[in-house]
């Protein structure tokens, strides 16, 4: 009988599994931290954005320059504003913080400070008071609104010398009642006097009818103003200076506008043309300084310069006086910002 060699074990059972191995019971390092980690107060002390804007106008050779950048959240805005003339030099530098409830204004050269602060004391009354540091002089006012809306009441005072003034606000315009020293030549000495001022509006033949009355002169104005049509006749009293304005709008994008003087026969004319929003171009004449002019607006000209094209604006005026037209001059007005 043939030897029959033992069968392999490989063959017959499958080999015993490894035995496990141990999970390490420490973690991997952790990264190291990060700045921000570390002072999570950072995170919120970024370099705030920074507002640069220049204007040069030609005529007096200045560059206008402000740099502006709000603070704690939004909650003030500091600004720094100078002057460089032709000889590069820096005029006029104002520092001021402005914020809901107190703004100030430091002139550098003055080395002068300007203080104003307004307080809600309650939903219907409000503080405000103003003082020039170097003169030590100010104002304090206390303005209440009223049951019925649209009424307040204001109460004001210089400070320390003055004497009060108190306004009256309606629906209907507003006024004012203060007490003055009037000079008398004859007695030498002061009389104290009440002095009233005010303005009154109301809706008149679809038009606006007001009444300024202002250091003794009467002043009265009717506005009538539609979609095509504005005229407005004004007339001063004791003084029987009168005046009106006259303006067509002749399509969407032209407008004339004229204005008359009948106490020294003098008279002004305007011709504007708009091309879309960023484009006007204006031409007119001035008797009373016997002038004809001309402007190009590159850029909205009422608006700020955020809004238009590369936050620039750019004016262009040729001006030509009517008694010597050698004499004309081109000028210039550039303004633009940088948001750093």
């Amino acid at each position: 009988m043939a030897d029959q060699s033992p069968q392999s074990p490989s063959l017959s059972t499958p080999p015993p599994p490894p035995p496990p191995t141990l999970q390490s019971t420490t973690s991997e390092p952790p990264p190291p931290p990060t700045r921000s980690s570390l002072f999570p107060f950072l995170t919120s002390l970024n370099r705030p954005k920074l507002r640069v804007t220049s204007e040069f106008d030609s005529d007096s050779l200045l560059f206008l320059n402000k740099v502006s950048c709000k603070l704690f959240d939004n909650l003030a805005k500091l600004k720094l504003s100078f002057q460089n003339n032709s000889q590069r030099e820096v005029t006029q530098p104002q520092l001021s913080l402005t914020s809901k409830y107190l703004s100030v204004l430091y002139d550098v050269e003055e080395k002068n400070t300007f203080i104003k602060s307004t307080v809600d004391v309650s939903p219907r009354l409000q503080l405000r008071a103003l003082h020039n540091v170097n003169a030590q002089q100010g104002e304090v006012a206390m303005e209440a609104n009223l049951a019925e809306p649209g009424y307040s009441l204001e109460l004001s005072s210089p400070v320390p010398i003055g004497y009060p003034r108190a306004t009256l606000k309606f629906p209907l315009g507003e006024v004012s009642i203060q007490e003055r020293e009037e000079e008398e030549e004859e007695e030498e000495k002061n009389k104290r006097m009440l002095s009233i001022n005010g303005i009154l509006k109301r809706q008149v033949m679809d038009g606006v009818c007001s009444a300024l009355y202002t250091d003794e002169e009467l002043r009265l104005r009717y506005a009538y103003k539609d979609e095509a049509l504005s005229f407005i006749p004004t007339i001063s009293l004791p003084s029987n200076a009168a005046s009106f304005a006259f303006k067509r709008r002749l399509s969407p994008s032209d407008k004339l506008s004229y204005w008359y003087k009948f106490d020294s026969n003098m008279w002004s004319a305007v011709y504007k043309r708009t091309y879309g929003k960023d484009y006007k171009f204006k031409a007119g004449y001035d008797s009373e300084v016997r002038l004809g002019w001309a402007s190009l607006w590159v850029g909205d000209e009422a608006g700020k310069v955020k809004t238009t094209p590369r936050k620039m604006k750019v004016q262009f005026m040729l001006q030509v006086p009517q008694d010597d037209i050698k004499t004309s001059v081109l000028m210039f007005r550039v303004k633009k910002r940088w948001d750093i």
